[in-house]
């Protein structure tokens, strides 16, 4: 089928779609509107001059199906030129139009989305045949059925599509797109698992079909100038193998044209790289990795498929193998209306003729289906064998998987009651650790307590000590005043005694006595520094000693009355009382309680230092 006939399918249902009377015509303002989106659409330059001259004429109305296809074939199909547009672009815009006036779903989520729908919409017109309305018949849907269920994985059931087709006798005929996409999306033509699955699988269909990709996935592909290993996305097509930076096609790295003279071979591993295979044009060889075996005797097959398919001019396998499905069903057709009409024998010999040749051709394209079917069984078979291989392989790996998993739960288990018993253990140091702290402290503060307490005491002893040693000077000081205050009390005393009027020898002798004192104090004074400076607090006590003293002298400086004469004892270096001086009464009182015992006891008193200066 030619570009011409594939663009005027989709065409087609934008027309109808327009016909809202259903009348087979449409008014010329939006077949204008229709003419201009499909300008856009298939990248063809405006030509508003020939659009209006067209539609000129005296007639107002709508303007038919005939009256559209003359301008249609002349100024848009016949420029219209393959790889100059976007095929699917253009689809979608005509699906667009008639999707909202003809699609309405009974079941509003069933099983096919509105993407889905669109792609199955494509498929259908692909496989319809070339009469209008467009219809699909029913080798032709079930071979579409097939490929889906192919893509799911499953194996088609043709009970469904036979019970469908009994229970309504006109689509026996032939079923429209419309009729298709409900009966599909309610689940009447096909088992489906999932929609998810039935999503891949329409899309890898559409791919394959739509277009024309024989194959596609990842390779690794060696550079020609840095001769470094790349990742590559590739697309292989009939007549070329596109490569992109990954599977979003937004980046493309190079595509590979395949001649006729190209060739595809295995190469032998080397510099660490396995399943190689090269793809040879006349101007570059091209080196491949493929990730295992497998995946290289896939892509080596079907790029040996797209080198046949250009050897032979065809640029769709599917294409070639609709129209010789189709030879085909005319054969049969025309092999029935022939035996149906034996009462004519111009027919019959005509059969007879054509038959041979008839039956070689029939028979040759059965061959040739056999045989690509008997290689897709092949393959097929193949690859569900590794696929087996495979999921047992994944299934050990999985148990493996499984009892590793275990193990690490059972170890993560053990590991999590170690932590539990390690942070108890924690918990418990950090307790003793906080107890011991709280310890330290106390014994700290205890000891800091004992340590002030000690500098206390030795502050207290030293104030103490210092204390003591200023008493001590004190008491030293006022010994010494005492000593001073002594002596000028005898000095004072011997100045009265030369005043006053001779009285007896007694006195005279205790006068000397006296005054025998009066040396040692002196030489008691002279012993101590005269210089010596009075603190300010004993000056006041001074004073009053010193009025004392002065009371003292002034009692001895009266007249003493005559009394008996008494034997003369050495006198006592020291007074009777202590810091003050005797009357002459007190001090005859004295003297008198001191012979008797000294004459009771025998001994001489000892000689006074005058006495012994005398006897020397």
């Amino acid at each position: 089928m030619d570009l011409q006939s594939e663009l005027l399918k989709s065409i087609w249902y934008a027309f109808t779609s327009l016909d809202v009377e259903q009348s087979g015509k449409v008014s010329k303002s939006q077949l204008k509107v229709l003419s201009h989106n499909l300008y856009t659409a298939l990248n063809i330059p405006h030509d508003p001059v020939a659009l209006e001259e067209h539609f000129k004429d005296n007639n107002n109305g709508p303007v038919s199906n005939q009256g559209y296809m003359p301008y249609l074939n002349k100024y848009i199909l016949a420029k219209a030129t393959e790889g100059t547009f976007n095929k699917e672009t253009f689809d979608e815009l005509c699906w667009t139009l008639t999707s909202k006036k003809n699609f309405k779903p009974s079941i509003q989520q069933g099983l096919c989305s509105q993407k889905d729908c669109f792609k199955l919409f494509c498929l259908f017109n692909l496989l319809s045949e070339d009469c209008y309305p467009l219809v699909i018949i029913q080798p032709e849907l079930e071979y579409l059925l097939k490929k889906i269920s192919s893509g799911m994985s499953l194996e088609w059931d043709g009970t469904l599509l036979e019970e469908l087709l009994s229970q309504n006798a006109t689509l026996q005929d032939g079923m429209s797109v419309w009729e298709f996409l409900e009966h599909l999306g309610a689940g009447q033509l096909l088992h489906v698992e999932s929609k998810e699955a039935f999503s891949l699988a329409v899309d890898e269909v559409f791919m394959e079909m739509y277009h024309n990709i024989i194959k596609k996935g990842y390779l690794l592909k060696k550079g020609h100038i840095r001769r470094n290993w790349q990742e590559r996305w590739f697309v292989l097509k009939p007549s070329s193998v596109t490569y992109y930076v990954n599977e979003d096609l937004k980046e493309k790295k190079g595509e590979i044209l395949l001649e006729e003279s190209s060739v595809v071979e295995n190469l032998p591993d080397k510099d660490g790289r396995r399943c190689l295979f090269c793809v040879k044009t006349p101007f570059r060889t091209y080196e491949m990795s493929a990730s295992n075996v497998k995946q290289r005797v896939d892509w080596v097959q079907a790029m040996q498929t797209a080198l046949r398919l250009r050897a032979e001019g065809k640029s769709s396998l599917h294409q070639e193998l609709k129209l010789s499905r189709r030879k085909q069903r005319e054969t049969l057709q025309r092999s029935q209306s022939n035996q149906s009409s034996h009462n004519e024998p111009v027919a019959v010999e005509a059969l007879q003729n054509s038959a041979p040749e008839q039956q070689g051709e029939t028979e040759s394209l059965e061959q040739h289906i056999e045989s690509i079917i008997q290689k897709q069984r092949e393959v097929e078979a193949k690859r569900k064998e590794e696929e087996k291989q495979e999921r047992e392989i994944q299934q050990a790996r999985q148990r493996d998987l499984e009892r590793q998993l275990e193990e690490a739960k059972e170890a993560k288990e053990k590991m999590t009651a170690t932590l539990t018993e390690m942070e108890k253990e924690v918990k418990q140091q950090k307790k003793r650790i906080h107890e011991l702290e709280l310890t330290q402290v106390k014994l700290e503060e205890a000891l800091n307590a004992q340590i002030h307490a000690r500098l206390e005491e030795d502050r207290i002893r030293h104030e103490l000590e210092r204390q003591l040693a200023e008493e001590q000077k004190k008491l030293a000081e006022l010994l010494l005043h005492q000593s001073q205050l002594e002596t000028l009390a005898v000095r004072s005393q011997e100045d009265t005694s030369t005043t006053t009027p001779p009285i007896s020898q007694q006195t005279e002798e205790s006068s000397q006595h006296n005054t025998e004192e009066v040396p040692v104090h002196e030489s008691t004074s002279t012993a101590t520094p005269p210089n010596i400076q009075q603190p300010e607090e004993s000056g006041q006590h001074n004073t009053e000693m010193l009025k004392h003293w002065k009371i003292q002298l002034n009692r001895l400086m009266k007249p003493i009355t005559p009394g008996d004469k008494v034997e003369h004892l050495p006198i006592k270096p020291t007074c009777p009382r202590q810091g003050q001086a005797l009357t002459s009464t007190e001090f005859i009182a004295k003297v008198q309680t001191g012979i008797s015992p000294e004459k009771g006891n025998g001994p001489n008193p000892s000689p006074t230092r005058e006495e012994e200066e005398q006897g020397s």
